[in-house]
């Protein structure tokens, strides 16, 4: 009996044994990289108006002044359409000279040049620029409030029909369709810049290119001064830094003689001599 007992306990023992679940096998789970996701760019605030209260329409205003011509602080209001040809005469610390444009070279230019020189714009500018041998550069405004007006006031190219001949001038730009104010004159023949889009629109007339050839050249390129600080602080940069270069006193649209007025005196009653 008692063989028996032990018997059925041990083949308890053993089923309850073979019950017992398994413990699973370590996992090895991979590492996952986080991702990192750049965050889409906030929009803009937009500013919402309250709607204005409905009232009766109020009476017609009387219609705006009309721009004063001239204004150098307003860029559109100097847009005249220049002549077929007419000189300026450049009246400097070095010196006169005159340049004649001609309308048909470069029509853009001569128009621009010729508002821009009724505005008085390149009075008191400096020659900020010369580089021997190459070109001699001006027009940037000595005050740097009509600097800033004039920035953007960019106009499209002309084509190229003269070459850069010594003493051409031609609008300096900062690529194709970029012209604003800024002049060279050449101070020898540069036919590679025609390929390049400068378009000459006028020339130094007769010794001219003696007083243009005087301006003061020591800075160069390397030693010269920073156009973005011209335009922003004005002569006073340049008189500090730059002592030594030379200046536009003025530039004027040379008037062309009046014709003189025919003679309608009758003819003198001839005498009779006694």
């Amino acid at each position: 009996m008692k063989v028996a007992k032990w018997c059925a306990m041990f083949v308890v023992v053993a089923l309850l044994a073979g019950c017992k679940p398994k413990e699973p096998a370590s996992e090895t789970k991979p590492t996952e990289t986080a991702k990192t996701e750049t965050p889409a760019p906030a929009a803009p605030p937009v500013e919402t108006k309250p709607a204005a209260p409905e009232a009766a329409p109020a009476p017609a205003a009387a219609p705006a002044p009309a721009a004063k011509p001239g204004n150098l602080l307003k860029p559109s209001t100097l847009h005249e359409k220049a002549p077929d040809q007419y000189e300026v005469k450049f009246t400097t610390t070095r010196g006169d000279f005159t340049v004649q444009v001609t309308r048909a070279w470069s029509p853009l230019g001569a128009d621009r040049f010729y508002n821009l020189v009724k505005g008085h714009f390149y009075d008191g500018g400096a020659f900020f620029r010369v580089v021997p041998g190459f070109v001699v550069q001006f027009g940037i405004s000595a005050k740097p409030a009509v600097s800033a007006a004039w920035k953007h006031a960019e106009f499209a190219d002309d084509p190229v029909t003269q070459t850069n001949k010594r003493g051409a001038l031609s609008f300096a730009t900062a690529g194709p369709n970029t012209r604003t104010t800024q002049i060279f004159i050449n101070l020898k023949d540069n036919p590679r810049l025609d390929g390049m889009g400068f378009s000459p629109f006028a020339v130094v007339e007769g010794n001219g290119m003696n007083v243009v050839e005087m301006m003061y050249e020591g800075y160069g390129d390397a030693a010269g001064p920073n156009q973005d600080q011209i335009e922003k602080q004005g002569t006073p940069y340049l008189k500090k830094g730059w002592p030594k270069l030379d200046y536009i006193v003025s530039a004027a649209i040379v008037e062309a003689p009046a014709a003189a007025a025919p003679d309608h005196k009758a003819p003198a009653t001839p005498k009779k001599v006694q």
